[in-house]
């Protein structure tokens, strides 16, 4: 599917707000409403628009660290890429996984309430995945900028 203007105001519009109603989304991209609808469902069936989720925020919450790690794994094998991608998608404070280049193999962002909960994610949960041969945390201090928003234009 190519997308054309209106899908990308739409995606835009709906990047903003995805609470916005579709009466006012359609006023806002200047198409009644059936079309609007009829739209955003095919971007929804086609993969453009994967979910909808609330921001909430994690200090508020309690969460007091935040932090990526690198992970090295012992083999490139997809056996043992395939269990430890497995192992980490069961460890609620790993937020994200990336599998990447450079001098480690993957790239964690990981959230605790707190450094003794951090020093427990890594000693007990981590550490317990054979397939990692190496680990290095970086914590983060201040976050100046944390977007969701993909760059669309017209």
């Amino acid at each position: 599917m190519k997308l054309d203007d209106i899908d990308i105001q739409i995606l835009n519009k709906l990047q903003a707000n995805g609470r916005i109603t579709n009466l006012q989304l359609s006023s806002e991209i200047g198409l009644s409403p059936a079309p609007t609808l009829e739209r955003v469902k095919k971007l929804e069936q086609t993969g453009y628009l994967k979910s909808y989720h609330a921001v909430v925020d994690a200090k508020k919450l309690g969460f007091e660290v935040n932090a990526f790690i690198q992970v090295s794994i012992t083999m490139q094998k997809k056996n043992a890429i395939l269990s430890f991608v497995e192992q980490v998608k069961t460890i609620p404070e790993v937020l994200e996984c990336h599998q990447i280049t450079g001098t480690s193999d993957f790239l964690l962002r990981v959230i605790t309430k707190n450094l003794e909960a951090y020093e427990n994610l890594v000693t007990r949960s981590l550490s317990n995945i054979e397939e990692i041969s190496q680990m290095q945390s970086m914590m983060i201090l201040s976050t100046y900028k944390d977007s969701k928003v993909m760059p669309l234009t017209l």
